[in-house]
């Protein structure tokens, strides 16, 4: 997902380079050795090689790798390491550290989704893991049987409904939303998920009697939900996607992003195709490049998503798409209905 409006806070971006050590990070994606005082070493995430060339210098709180020449902070790591935008690479370290990512201007939405300031994105992130848990765990209720069934027609494996921790959301009016209260959020808060919707007598679950699919960031953050109707009687769209809120712009997301990032920063390649089950069917089949947008067009800010990754751009000196400097482009392929 791309960044809200507004840049974050000057001192919140200081406060996680001097929370987060770039050691323990940089860990998480490459066995790091000794290398003299203050240094460490390993094999560069970058490019391959058999010889350790890439150090990071725990003091400074900076690497470097002498055979590919790519170098920066902790946040530029995570930046060129998960493919992600300078936002956020902050934000994900922020979460790591425990700090409340402020911006500069506040998210403003249009009048229909008014927000309160107070509102923190956090929260709202918090508030969709619990729905997300929630929903995976009724998909092997007794009422979700249906929707089994229906999977299975596709030939999805219990194991494939894990990995794209595909869910059921119940028919009651407020099950969702009593875990979301539990779990201590607020009216306002649960209101501005996205996951309740207002009626009358107050809020009411947004989805019910659905095969649910998580949306997620590019960081796999659950950000929004794309739901399936299985009773065809029963009233409302046959498909019914989470509303634009703080976290959600659905011509900013593409779903499957999270898990196709790496084969597609790797291959260079990025297969769009039509819709959820289309995605899972993809990867089944060994095309784990493959994503879907959420119930719009692929558009300019879809293209941004993917151009980062791919990791071409225009040279302006030769006015041709170069990859990183070596003349070679990148891949879009559609594939629809």
């Amino acid at each position: 997902m791309e960044p809200m409006a507004g840049r974050i806070k000057a001192d919140v971006i200081d406060e996680v380079k001097q929370h987060v050590h770039i050691e323990d990070v940089v860990g998480d994606y490459v066995a790091l050795k000794a290398a003299g005082i203050g240094s460490l070493k390993g094999l560069c995430p970058f490019h391959e090689e058999k010889t350790p060339s890439f150090h990071v210098r725990v003091q400074l709180g900076y690497f470097h790798c002498f055979g590919c020449g790519e170098s920066g902070d902790v946040i530029s790591f995570v930046e060129k390491i998960e493919h992600v935008s300078f936002a956020e690479a902050v934000e994900f370290l922020a979460r790591k550290a425990g700090i409340d990512v402020q911006y500069e201007e506040s998210y403003r939405s249009d009048k229909r989704h008014n927000r309160q300031t107070e509102i923190k994105r956090a929260r709202l992130i918090d508030a969709h893991r619990v729905a997300e848990e929630f929903y995976m765990n009724q998909l092997a209720s007794d009422e979700a049987q249906a929707g089994r069934e229906l999977l299975a027609q596709r030939g999805f494996s219990s194991d494939v409904l894990k990995k794209f921790r595909v869910g059921y959301s119940p028919r009651s009016w407020d099950a969702c939303l009593q875990v979301l209260r539990k779990h201590g959020f607020t009216e306002k808060e649960i209101a501005a998920s996205g996951l309740a919707a207002s009626g009358q007598r107050g809020l009411y679950d947004r989805f019910r009697g659905r095969l649910m699919w998580p949306i997620h960031s590019t960081t796999g953050d659950p950000i929004g939900f794309g739901a399936r109707k299985i009773d065809d009687s029963a009233e409302g769209p046959k498909y019914l996607n989470t509303p634009e809120t703080m976290i959600y712009k659905k011509s900013d997301v593409l779903y499957g992003i999270d898990l196709a990032k790496k084969s597609i920063a790797r291959e260079h390649k990025i297969v769009v195709v039509e819709g959820y089950t289309d995605v899972m069917a993809a990867h089944i089949a060994g095309v784990t490049q493959a994503v879907a947008t959420c119930g719009t067009a692929f558009g300019h800010a879809h293209a941004t998503i993917a151009r980062r990754l791919i990791g071409d751009y225009v040279s302006p000196a030769a006015g041709v798409i170069l990859h990183n400097g070596r003349g070679l482009g990148g891949e879009v392929i559609f594939t629809f209905d």
